[in-house]
This record gives structure tokens, C-alpha cells and sequence, in this order.
């Protein structure tokens, strides 16, 4: 009898122990936001966000308010989702909030990359150095290069240049704009016995060939992130990552040439760390991931939406056609290619105001940090919530500040000239409840955690479409074409991704 009170006893805790890890007996204490544990024990509502991040966050808002917990795969998310707060997300210390335990989590998930120190320096440093800057312009004379390289080495007879190209656009906008920027960033083949031009069209072959396995990869990303990909997708992503990991390698490097100093300088940063060489090997695919992974679909929507919208179209045309010509260059048959300097890239407020625009609508980001300790949170309008330590803060910009009508009146629509003042300028001064906001977007986070290569990847995707505009023409295969639905399974991961892809047509201007 009392071996089986025993054995009663151990299953009554184990299964209590068992609830309490699953998150059972959770409740709200006070003080603390909205507690919505969902419908599963520890998943919570994992599975209604993965189908509908958007439509899942809008209808927790609509039910709790703008500060709710939601369990979601056995942690606790506290959503923050008034914009005049995010302030408050994202200028608290690391000391309370840190954004590094959570990347590191998904970077060694994802790509089996693992750094035992917490040396943020150097990134921070080599990104500040290189990324903008006098850095940038060094790094935009190559962007410029490889696009040329990459948009125009057919150009050749007049019935070439005059015929119609058909494609289809995001295979031809996320192919140009990722092989340039690998080109840019990981070096260029140097001449040997066949001269400049074989260099040249050994970098557009090999730069094909790693665009197509960087496709591969990157849809398996959200499913490797996620923890919820089948058995082949993981040996897939395996094969791939090895073949990033040679294709990327140290010795792989000592090949090449025109290195961006970015690259360079945190290979030998890792180098000084003691990293092995292996390790900084998987290092170079994190790099060339979060430096293309966005640049390549938003590319897309700015050419879609430009062909949608012929009042846009014909603003920045006009607008583009201006600054080269006030450079005194123009583009000629057999004529010498543009010079597109970062000077001329800063006088194009139409482009800049569509390239704005584009990532309003189209990047959907979460942004993470862990809560390290017990913490009161302070609202913009007076409120204070208690916030748990081992929770998670998120924020998610595109339900909260992207698309909200008071702050971007009919926020669905792309308006070209939404971020133009009436005298061309670039508008900043956005509004919520009479009060100016401090962040109109947030494409590339905020605070310390804002997108290092932010700079790089806008000057990417203006010189992208500063060059189609001038040399081509092109236009939608059907008129009629509707702008297709984004795919939700990677809503919250970057930039959308259509769920199909749109058949276009281009040619040379001249």
C-alpha cells in the first residue's frame, strides 16, 4: 500500500511538473498586460500566428489592447504594439533587454554557425567604417560595377538591343541584385591570360550558379528557424551549407580580388579572436545571407509597383534622366557605361520616396529581445506594465505602424510621393493621436539592433533601379497583371516573398 501511495505520489508530481513546464498554471498577476495562453498546452497559438501573423496580432489587439502576452512554442511574448512606445523597445539597456541571446540562438539554428565570445565590436566597427560613409562610396563605385556587369553584357547589335526580353521578375530582379552584391562583397575573379573581359564573365557564371543554391537555401529558412523542418529539408540544408561554407572559404578568398573591406576586416577580426578557420568559413554565409536575403524580393516589388503605378513611373524616369544629364553623361550605342556616383544618388527624392514606400509595404519583421530581469515597462501615455524576467518583448512595426491609416491615410496603396513633401522634399514628420512619431517605418529595426548594412542595401536598391530606368524599358507582359498575394509562411522574416512570380518584358532605351 505504501509503494503504490508512492508511485501515486511520483506520477502526481511529474504530471504537475509536466503542466507547470507546459505553461498551465500561468496567470496573470497584477500589473502585468493581457495573458492569452492559447488553445495547446506550451505551443499556445503558435499555430494561427504561423498562418497569419498579421490577421493573428490584429485580432489579439483588437481583443486585449496594444500590450498583450501571448504563449507561443513554450515562451512568453509581451507584444508592444503602440508606435508612440517603441521607443521604449528600442533604447533600454542590454542590461535588461538583450537582442544578442535570441540571434545567436537562431544564427547557430540556422546556419551552424557558433561564436563562444560576445565581441559585437567588431561588426559594429567594420559596419560604421565601410557601410557608410566614405566607406559606402567606395563600396557603391563596386555595386555599380557588378550591376553593369551582371544588367549589360548583352549589349551588342541594334537588333539586340532593340528586340524584347521576356522573364520573369522577381528571377530577374533578386538574380541581378544578389549577384552584384556577392560580386561586391566577396570579390571578383582577377584577369589572367584571357584579359578583363574573361574575368568578367567567369564572375557573372559562378555568381549564376551560387544565386540559384542561395534560392534553395533561403526557402528553408523559416522552417530551419522555425525548429519544423522534415528530415530532407534538413540533409538539403546541410548539402547547401557545406557548399556556401567552400564557396565562401578563406581559401577561397585568397583567389580573388576588389574584397570589400567590410568582409575583410571581420575575417581578420574573427582571425584575432582565434576563431578557427572553418568556423569564420560559416561566418562568410551569414554575411552574404543577412546582407541579400531582403535587397533581392524588395527589388521586385519597386519594379512591380513602378509598372503598376505609370505616374511613378514616368516621376522617377523623368527624375533619373535629369541627374545623369546634369552629370554631364548620357547614354549612347557604343558609348561609354554610366558613371553612377553617390553623389548623383543623392539627388533623387522621387526614388528615394518609392524605395521608402516599397519597404513600408513590404517588410514585415518581428523584432526580439529577452528580458533579463524583472522590468516595469512605461508607455507613452502613462501606462506601466510588470514584464516577467525569461520573457520575451516583441514588437511587430508592419501591423502597428505600416499599415495604420491614421499614420499612412489608405496604408494598402502604393503612393509614390507618400514620403515627398509638396516642395519635393524628403517628408519626416508623421502623426499618431496629434503626437509626432520617432519612427514613420522600421524596415531596419531600431536602436542598437538597427540593420548595420542599411545603407549598402538602400544604395543597392536605388543604383538597381536608377540603372534599369536609364537603359530600358520595360513593362508588364499583362497590363492587366494583379499584384500577386504575399506567402504568409514568411511573414515577420524580412522582406515578403509573392507567392508567384509575374512575367515581364525589357529592352534597351537606345
Amino acid at each position: 500500500m505504501d509503494l503504490l501511495l508512492l508511485i501515486l505520489l511520483s506520477f502526481a508530481a511529474a504530471l504537475l511538473g509536466g503542466l507547470y513546464l507546459l505553461g498551465a498554471f500561468r496567470q496573470q498577476r497584477p500589473g502585468e498586460p493581457p495573458l492569452d495562453k492559447g488553445p495547446i498546452p506550451w505551443l499556445g497559438h503558435v499555430l494561427e500566428c504561423r498562418r497569419n501573423t498579421h490577421k493573428f496580432l490584429e485580432r489579439m489587439r483588437k481583443k486585449h489592447g496594444d500590450v498583450f502576452t501571448i504563449q507561443l512554442g513554450g515562451f512568453y511574448f509581451t507584444f508592444l504594439q503602440d508606435p508612440l512606445s517603441f521607443g521604449v523597445f528600442a533604447q533600454e539597456s542590454r542590461e535588461k533587454l538583450d537582442y544578442v541571446k535570441f540571434a545567436k540562438q537562431m544564427v547557430r539554428q540556422v546556419f551552424s554557425f557558433s561564436d563562444i565570445s560576445d565581441d559585437l565590436k567588431s561588426l559594429q566597427v567594420a559596419s560604421t567604417k565601410h557601410l557608410k560613409g566614405e566607406g559606402l562610396k567606395v563600396l557603391n563605385e563596386a555595386i555599380s560595377s557588378n550591376l553593369q556587369n551582371v544588367m549589360l553584357h548583352k549589349l551588342g547589335s541594334d537588333s539586340d538591343r532593340m528586340s524584347w526580353n521576356e522573364d520573369s521578375l522577381i528571377m530577374y530582379s533578386y538574380n541581378v541584385v544578389f549577384r552584384a552584391g556577392y560580386l561586391t562583397l566577396f570579390g571578383n575573379e582577377p584577369p589572367s591570360e584571357g584579359g578583363e573581359e574573361e574575368a568578367k564573365a567567369k564572375d557573372r557564371v559562378e555568381s549564376q550558379d551560387l544565386f540559384f543554391e542561395f534560392r534553395k537555401y533561403n526557402r528553408l529558412v523559416p522552417d530551419l528557424a522555425r525548429g519544423t523542418s522534415s528530415l530532407s529539408q534538413r540533409w538539403e540544408a546541410e548539402r547547401l551549407k557545406a557548399h556556401f561554407w567552400k564557396a565562401l572559404s578563406v581559401q577561397k578568398m585568397k583567389t580573388k580580388e576588389n574584397i570589400s573591406r567590410w568582409v575583410w576586416d571581420l575575417k581578420q577580426a574573427k582571425e584575432e579572436n582565434g576563431m578557427e578557420e572553418s568556423m569564420i568559413d560559416r561566418y562568410m554565409f551569414v554575411l552574404l545571407w543577412a546582407s541579400q536575403t531582403n535587397t533581392g524580393p524588395t527589388s521586385f516589388w519597386v519594379l512591380l509597383f513602378l509598372m503598376k503605378h505609370p505616374d511613378a513611373m514616368a516621376a522617377v524616369k523623368q527624375e533619373v534622366d535629369d541627374v545623369l544629364r546634369q552629370s554631364g553623361q548620357s547614354v549612347q550605342p557604343g558609348g561609354p557605361l554610366v558613371d553612377l556616383t553617390s553623389e548623383m544618388l543623392l539627388k533623387t527624392p522621387i526614388l528615394d520616396s518609392i524605395v521608402m514606400e516599397t519597404l513600408r509595404l513590404t517588410v514585415a519583421l518581428f523584432y526580439f529581445r529577452d528580458v533579463k530581469e524583472d522590468m516595469t515597462v512605461n508607455m507613452a501615455d502613462g501606462r506601466q506594465y510588470s514584464i516577467r524576467k525569461g520573457d520575451r518583448i516583441s514588437v511587430f512595426p508592419y501591423s502597428a505602424l505600416h499599415i495604420d491609416p491614421e499614420i499612412h491615410p489608405d496604408p494598402q496603396s502604393f503612393k509614390y510621393n507618400r514620403f515627398l513633401n509638396p516642395d519635393g522634399t524628403r517628408k519626416t514628420d508623421f502623426y499618431k493621436g496629434g503626437t509626432k512619431l520617432k519612427f514613420a517605418t522600421m524596415p531596419w529595426g531600431a536602436g542598437v539592433s538597427m540593420c548595420p548594412g542599411r545603407f549598402f542595401a538602400v544604395n543597392e536598391l536605388k543604383q538597381f533601379a536608377f540603372l534599369m530606368l536609364v537603359y530600358f524599358e520595360f513593362e508588364l507582359k499583362n497590363p492587366d497583371e494583379e499584384i500577386p498575394q504575399i506567402d504568409h509562411g514568411r511573414l515577420g522574416a524580412g522582406a515578403m516573398q509573392p507567392t508567384r512570380d509575374v512575367p515581364f518584358r525589357y529592352r534597351f532605351r537606345y
